[in-house]
């Protein structure tokens, strides 16, 4: 069971890009086969996306291949690198949660609102509802590997490893 939660990022992004690929296909045959086109597919294509850019960003974090500059942290000494490492760590988390936070603000006010989407006319909260739990998974991962990385659990050829 935790081997499943621990892939949970996977398991979304797999269903987001199977989605995304089977609705890209429907709507390049409809196109061929009668010149017509879904209306919402670049809606719903974009939706996607950003659905999983995030989520694919927790899948990074979780293995280590986040966007992560240590060159200053290397030169340093190695106690001194520990600490730029937990501090750079310490503040990612704490701008991934801040992103969670304005993110659902986001929502709460599309959801109080009523606002609507332009082409298929759903509430944009739809679209948007995935985004703070996406932000706070790639927390969780960052927080998960960094304090991974300090203890030195890091497998060998991984970043910080």
């Amino acid at each position: 069971m935790l081997k499943h939660l621990d892939r949970f990022e996977a398991y979304v992004c797999a269903a987001i890009f199977l989605a995304m690929t089977a609705l890209g296909f429907a709507n390049v045959a409809v196109r061929y086969l009668t010149s017509y086109s879904f209306a919402a597919t670049q809606e719903l294509l974009l939706a996607g996306f950003l659905l999983l850019t995030v989520f694919g960003g927790a899948a990074a974090a979780r293995h280590g291949e986040h966007l992560a500059v240590t060159f200053f942290a290397d030169l340093l000494p190695a106690r001194a690198g520990w600490v730029v490492r937990a501090l750079s760590g310490a503040l990612s988390v704490l701008l991934l949660a801040l992103a969670a936070w304005y993110c659902w603000g986001l929502v709460s006010h599309q959801y109080r609102s009523g606002v609507t989407s332009s082409g298929l006319q759903i509430p944009a909260w739809y679209y948007s509802a995935g985004l703070p739990l996406g932000f706070l998974l790639i927390a969780l991962r960052m927080a998960q590997r960094t304090l991974s990385d300090l203890r030195g659990d890091a497998p060998e050829g991984t970043p910080h490893g």
